[in-house]
């Protein structure tokens, strides 16, 4: 470790671009700097940092958005990073979350000039959900610049976005599931851009889903084909490893495996481990390895929370044991070795 700096608030979700670091806060703080307190409760958004000095980031400035950010994702374009940030909301009497809410703010971040950033749009995808009990936001949006499109997870819905100008994303497709989606928390492109991956949070990561009183197209995948710009769905993936009752387990976060010609995914389940599975036949998407600590020994949320592949290697998180680094062998995945990605993030896809 070459250096640490004290800035609490949640969510704290993190990306990089270039010397650039942004950070989500979904916690009203007395105010935007680090040192801010917990009350009064008048501020929540976006955190710049610079880190090209990484034995001393410096913190350059703040964005203030409403309800906050959850998640957020990176467009870059040109010399400016346009920041889509995800907030649910709103929030009945508080004075950083008013209703209506717009489901999506867009932050404008001139890399010459990043302490002069400041939201630029607040496009309301959904016009007929306000002050509706759907009227909550988003939880993920992913961005595939390359593509000039975006797919964003909204609880209740899975929306396809055009994002050919930036500024101004234009829903070309919405999707509903309430049969057996009950929270769309993300979403991943393959590496052609021609299916998307939505995933379903089914009890938001607290409950055993994966188990056999729950169906395997609920708290599961869905994947879907994109066919002449629009979204078809072909089939469900969840893992067929039967949980304990004890044991928290739901479809997270994940990312691609860098396999030409295959569509391949690295997932955690919580509790139910690390996947890894294979849709390149949509309607019928399989589970071609795992790893799974087993049942952990006390009460409480545990497992892994995020599983991505990075130039040769698994990195999951988990809540309780930390960071595990795995290595998959298969004659399937093993060509993704020769595949060298100079950065990652994986809410925002670069093609391989």
């Amino acid at each position: 470790m070459v250096s640490q700096v004290s800035c609490p608030a949640q969510q704290n979700d993190v990306t990089i671009h270039g010397d650039l670091l942004v950070l989500s806060i979904d916690e009203p703080r007395s105010g935007p700097e680090c040192d801010a307190a917990d009350s009064p409760r008048a501020w929540e958004g976006l955190r710049l940092f610079d880190v090209s000095d990484k034995n001393s980031p410096r913190f350059i400035g703040a964005v203030q958005t409403e309800c906050g950010s959850h998640t957020h994702t990176m467009v870059p374009a040109g010399e400016t990073l346009y920041v889509y940030v995800s907030s649910p909301g709103p929030e009945p009497d508080s004075p950083t979350c008013p209703a209506p809410h717009e489901l999506l703010q867009i932050v404008e971040i001139p890399l010459g000039a990043p302490e002069t950033a400041r939201v630029v749009a607040k496009p309301d995808l959904f016009p007929d959900r306000a002050n509706s009990d759907y009227d909550s936001g988003c939880h993920d949006i992913t961005a595939y610049p390359e593509k000039n499109v975006a797919a964003a997870a909204c609880f209740g819905d899975g929306v396809l976005l055009d994002i050919s100008d930036p500024v101004n994303p234009r829903v070309t497709q919405r999707l509903t599931d309430t049969e057996n989606f009950q929270i769309w928390h993300s979403a991943t492109f393959n590496n052609d851009g021609t299916k998307v991956v939505f995933s379903d949070e089914l009890g938001g990561g607290n409950q055993a889903t994966c188990d056999r009183n729950t169906p395997p197209t609920k708290g599961a995948n869905a994947v879907y084909d994109l066919v002449n710009g629009r979204l078809e769905r072909r089939g469900y993936f969840k893992i067929a490893r039967e949980q304990q009752p004890s044991e928290n387990c739901v479809a997270h976060n994940g990312s691609l495996i860098p396999v030409p010609g295959k569509d391949v995914m690295v997932q955690s389940w919580y509790q139910g481990g690390v996947s890894i599975w294979d849709f390149t036949d949509s309607s019928a998407p399989k589970e071609i390895g795992f790893f799974d600590r087993g049942p952990y020994p006390g009460e409480g949320i545990a497992g892994s929370w995020s599983a991505y592949y990075y130039n040769g290697y698994i990195y999951s998180s988990d809540i309780r044991a930390g960071l595990d680094v795995l290595k998959i062998d298969d004659p399937l995945t093993d060509p993704a070795a020769k595949v060298h990605m100079d950065d990652f993030n994986v809410q925002t896809q670069k093609s391989y």
